[in-house]
């Protein structure tokens, strides 16, 4: 009996030492959770759900197959910046000044601003798509959120905003729902997630390829390698916690793409198969329909409400990544708590992008904010391969990372998404060049 005793008693000890390994791993993996979701779910901003929404009301399921793709690649390319972060405890724009000197810098800031700010802009024209939904004027809605913006992050409580945000992002799953309420066919959305078919036929395949390219572009932005770089170095995050932060990057760009999925699937099932284009922000309601019984108005609602929440965030944290970016590769002060005395250039700049972005919003015809939404799409897939590039030197300079470079999967993966994009971005360029090279 005795024997017993001590054997009961020793798998009683056994359970409570597991319980207590993984109360700490749990413990350890919330207090690092936070680069890698914050910067997924910013990139389901207004852009986003645009560049979504107009790849299936354009191509249907055509371009499921991209997103399921560009998933592998933005895991890979955040879990880069992720683990350059983790490591060197320094952001991406601090890296590429000390590894390739002022000029390229420079230029690549310079580029890293007017990508950010058309950005911007695209986010204030999803406030002001969103707010006419509601039957307020663009004149009021628009500055009015870009005071409030910068009041909340420079004056304000920021993070207890963000988590707001952040909560509120759950609305995004009304397109999971609307997905499969909407009964699409589900043979030929998993044979144009594997075997997709072009379109042939005038302005193909150009549109094809400016879609696709903003497609990828939405998905993987070159602000968001700044951005997670740069909170998981003011994180300060361990080399011993390196995999927790593997986790929170593949977990939120999983769940970014897995609600672009559905945004695709919810507007081939709707819009492609009506023929209705997305002329304007609520036309992309439709696609929520199915979701509330067929009631447009509140498809609309919820549209707006859901828009309004993506662009408000992105507001937030575009402005703000552009000015920690740039301060950073130049060595000025920073940091949301500074006053203007302390940080002059970090604060003009988060006021400048935010006032121009907003600004040059006030002067875009409602028909014209659909295109103003994805141009920066279009804009970030371009600038993505030169970031690819420094990025992937960086990742293999064992100097600076030693045992921490890429391995070959890893290159690969890199490579091939900047040798294809690169490959878009040239036939896009011949395309305006010679209009008739695609015949079309």
């Amino acid at each position: 009996m005795k024997n017993v005793d001590k054997m009961e008693k020793a798998v009683v000890v056994r359970q409570r030492r597991v319980r207590r390994v993984w109360i700490r791993q749990l413990l350890i993996l919330l207090s690092v959770i936070g680069p890698g979701l914050i910067t997924a779910n910013v990139d389901n901003d207004a852009t986003g759900i645009t560049g979504y929404s107009l790849a299936g009301a354009q191509y249907g399921y055509g371009l499921l197959w991209a997103i399921v793709l560009v998933t592998i690649s933005l895991a890979v390319v955040q879990e880069m910046v992720a683990r350059m972060g983790v490591v060197t405890g320094k952001g991406l724009a601090d890296l590429i000044r000390e590894r390739f000197g002022v000029r390229i810098t420079f230029w690549s800031m310079l580029l890293l601003l007017i990508a950010n700010i058309a950005t911007t802009v695209a986010e204030f024209a999803g406030v002001a798509g969103a707010m006419d939904i509601f039957g307020v004027s663009p004149f009021i809605a628009v500055p009015l959120a870009a005071v409030i913006v910068w009041f909340l992050v420079i004056r304000g409580n920021y993070k207890y905003v963000e988590r707001v945000l952040l909560v509120l992002c759950l609305i995004y799953l009304s397109y999971v729902f609307s997905g499969f309420l909407v009964h699409p066919d589900w043979t030929q959305v998993f044979h144009q997630t594997i075997a997709p078919t072009i379109p042939k036929g005038k302005g193909e395949p150009l549109g094809y390829m400016l879609t696709l390219i903003a497609v990828i572009g939405t998905t993987i932005a070159p602000w968001m390698q700044f951005y997670q770089q740069s909170a998981i170095a003011d994180k300060r995050i361990s080399v011993n916690h390196l995999n927790y932060e593997r986790i929170d990057t593949y977990v939120g760009a999983f769940l970014t793409d897995f609600v672009a999925f559905f945004i695709v699937i919810a507007t081939g099932a709707t819009l492609f198969v009506h023929h209705i284009q997305i002329q304007y922000a609520q036309d992309a309601a439709i696609a929520l329909q199915p979701l509330v019984g067929g009631n447009g108005k509140i498809a609309e609602i919820l549209f707006g409400i859901g828009l309004l929440n993506a662009s408000l965030m992105a507001a937030s944290v575009l402005p703000l990544s552009t000015a920690y970016s740039i301060a950073e590769a130049f060595g000025w002060e920073r940091g949301v708590g500074r006053t203007f005395k302390e940080a002059p250039q970090f604060l003009f700049l988060y006021t400048f992008v935010i006032v121009l972005g907003a600004g040059i919003t006030l002067f875009v015809p409602a028909d014209k904010l659909v295109f103003v939404l994805n141009l920066p799409n279009i804009v970030g897939g371009m600038l993505l391969p030169l970031i690819l590039v420094l990025m992937i030197i960086l990742c293999n300079d064992r100097r600076l990372l030693g045992k921490y470079v890429n391995g070959r999967i890893f290159n690969t993966i890199a490579w091939l998404t900047t040798i294809i994009m690169t490959i878009l971005t040239a036939l896009i360029i011949l395309n305006t060049i010679f209009p008739n090279l695609f015949g079309g």
